[in-house]
């Protein structure tokens, strides 16, 4: 082994740590999404049925199941509320990041596989969702690593691990329906090899790992689970107005360098031409440029969906870096856009709950200043021909800042962003709180802490009601009493 390797591994503990790991129970669930998918992996853990996904006893068919079973197996392990949900995750990331090193390593060689890795692992869109147990990393995981493993097929027509990247396929038809399927298509380019992905030991296995969960859901729910799961998250998602994420064909576009950060600007150091001319290259090249057409005519969209795009665009970007003959500009740059974490910090927690009104002003910290040390390393150390050493640095100086923000902005985007604290007071009052009209990422939110569907305080009037003012998070209220007045919940508290 190259002896700059296991220099290179001590540096990727300690990160993956703080990117990955540290505080990963600090913050609350977020969003709509993450609780309602830690509900349905609490339920099949508590009920034992792993086949039909549920939640708060309704059978709900918009993902399929690959998720729901990793948290339910950390729910039966005995992991918390929040751990449960992330940790499985968290580490599907890590264990992803060991595989795409080694698989670029075997194509690509150990300088491009380290420099890859160092950028996929630290970009803003991989850590972000690295700790939050949602379906994208999942999927990204297990997509990536079919696409990755037909590498050798693609360059020379080498069969041997087709079967393996067939049952990585099969799971990622578990992690998110059919969507791996239609980013498969540059696997197309190979179109007159075509017949070997058709061959039975390569076809199995793929069969064998995702074909019995489906055939058992519809089994068990009928026709209901083809037209949910099918017909309403798969084609309408894509082509009708409906479904709250609607957004025009260009919205990647900024978006995209934005999930790249600190490694925006090595988009630069892309060679397009060279990389047609060789078929690894192009393979990885067409896996971005169609996926980010497809995302784009989808109606629907949301920056995660890129997350598939990620791994060609580290290795492109790495190979691109490691070709440059003076890089040390492009690098420098990167460190510098570091500073976007403590100018960002603030603004978390509003924009996580997207209630911008409460966003503070931004003014100038001296923190900000602290982006121009990495950048002077990593200025030198290119310099000297230490390349790996310099995007090294740059990793280095994410993996602090994420932990930075995670430490100081933490408590407020607990208080602001989730219904953790919320649910702690409405603990306090079981059976007795019913939910006025707010927003579906609180309450699923509140339901997934309360343990059950909170009802509606229009048909189920209770003592205490939640309630959202345009502008703020829920608030708990008491219902007024006899004689005009209004009890609040720690009066009842004390009492």
């Amino acid at each position: 082994m190259p002896p700059k390797i296991p220099r290179l591994l001590w540096l990727a503990l300690p990160v993956a740590y703080l990117l990955y790991l540290f505080r990963l129970t600090g913050i609350g669930l977020i969003g709509p999404d993450e609780p309602r998918y830690a509900a349905i992996g609490r339920e099949m853990a508590r009920s034992g049925d792993w086949i039909t996904p549920r939640l708060w006893g309704s059978p709900w068919f918009e993902k399929p199941a690959l998720l729901y079973w990793m948290s339910g197996a950390a729910f039966r392990l005995g992991l918390g509320p929040e751990l449960a949900p992330r940790l499985p995750v968290a580490l599907l990331s890590i264990a992803f990041l060991g595989f795409f090193w080694w698989i670029v390593r075997k194509e690509f060689g150990c300088r491009a596989a380290s420099l890859a890795t160092l950028i996929l692992g630290t970009t803003a869109a991989w850590i972000g969702f690295s700790q939050v147990g949602v379906t994208d990393l999942p999927l990204t995981a297990t997509f990536s690593a079919a696409m990755l493993l037909s590498l050798s097929w693609i360059a020379k027509r080498e069969t041997r691990m087709l079967p393996t990247a067939s049952a990585s396929l099969g799971l990622a038809v578990l992690a998110k329906g059919l969507l791996p399927l239609a980013l498969a298509a540059p696997l197309a380019l190979r179109i007159r090899w075509f017949r070997d992905l058709l061959r039975p030991t390569v076809l199995l296995p793929f069969f064998a790992v995702a074909l019995p969960w489906y055939v058992l859901c519809y089994l068990r729910n009928g026709s209901v689970f083809l037209h949910d799961f099918i017909l309403v998250h798969h084609v309408e998602r894509f082509t009708q107005t409906g479904l709250q994420h609607v957004q025009p064909w260009w919205f990647y576009l900024p978006r995209l360098p934005a999930l790249l950060l600190p490694w925006a600007p090595l988009l630069l150091a892309l060679r397009p031409r060279m990389a047609w001319s060789e078929p690894r290259q192009r393979f990885l090249l067409a896996w971005v440029i169609f996926g980010l057409a497809f995302f784009s005519a989808g109606i629907n969209k949301l920056p995660g969906y890129l997350l598939p795009l990620l791994p060609p665009l580290a290795i492109l970007m790495a190979l691109g870096l490691e070709q440059a003959r003076r890089a040390g500009t492009l690098l420098v740059c990167c460190a510098l856009l570091l500073a976007a974490y403590p100018i960002a910090a603030p603004l978390l927690p509003a924009a996580i709950a997207n209630l911008w009104s409460g966003a503070p002003r931004v003014v100038f910290r001296w923190t900000w200043l602290l982006a121009i040390l990495p950048a002077a390393v990593a200025w030198i150390l290119d310099a000297r021909g230490r390349r790996i050493a310099a995007a090294a640095t740059v990793a280095a100086a994410t993996a602090i800042a994420v932990a930075g923000v995670k430490w100081a902005e933490g408590p407020a985007i607990d208080r602001t962003a989730t219904t953790r604290e919320l649910a702690l007071t409405i603990g306090q009052h079981p059976s007795a709180v019913c939910l006025e009209p707010i927003r579906r990422d609180w309450q699923y939110g509140l339901n997934y802490y309360a343990g059950m569907g909170l009802p509606s305080c229009e048909t189920d009037p209770k003592p205490f009601h939640v309630t959202q003012r345009p502008g703020f998070p829920p608030e708990l209220s008491a219902t007024p009493q006899e004689g005009g007045t209004t009890k609040s919940p720690g009066a009842v508290d004390r009492r």
